[in-house]
């Protein structure tokens, strides 16, 4: 897997952002489902409850993010108080989905508070 930093400046809170992406990325990449549901936020853990049911949703509705072929961070933005990195995964069939990362602070840091696709530009001639 490829990791292509890509993004402005965003401070200390940019940094820990990218840090648990990643480390949640990392965890999926060896299908370490515990230590990925680790980094969710407590409202996507207790809608989850459990790593196995966790690990079903990844694997059947974000394969890309499950077994991504490269891994683009696009940037980080707040928006309405929310912090948000967008995110680019390239799969193995080379095309590109980008999902916008809903970020919260908990007690323990940064979590992940939900995933969101977002609609790739249109490319014209």
């Amino acid at each position: 897997m490829l990791l292509v930093p890509s993004f402005p400046a965003h401070g200390e809170d940019g940094a820990d952002i990218r840090g648990v992406i990643g480390a949640q990325i990392e965890a999926f990449t060896v299908d370490d489902f515990a230590e990925a549901f680790g980094f969710a936020s407590p409202m996507i853990r207790h809608m989850f409850q459990t790593p196995e049911n966790f690990a079903n949703m990844v694997r059947q509705g974000y394969p890309m993010i499950w077994r991504p072929g490269e891994v683009r961070y696009l940037g980080l933005r707040e928006e309405g108080g929310r912090m948000l990195q967008r995110m680019g995964f390239v799969d193995g069939e080379g095309r590109l989905h980008l999902f916008d990362y809903d970020m919260v602070r908990s007690s323990n840091g940064w979590r992940i508070n939900g995933v969101h696709p977002v609609a790739a530009p249109e490319v014209g001639a």
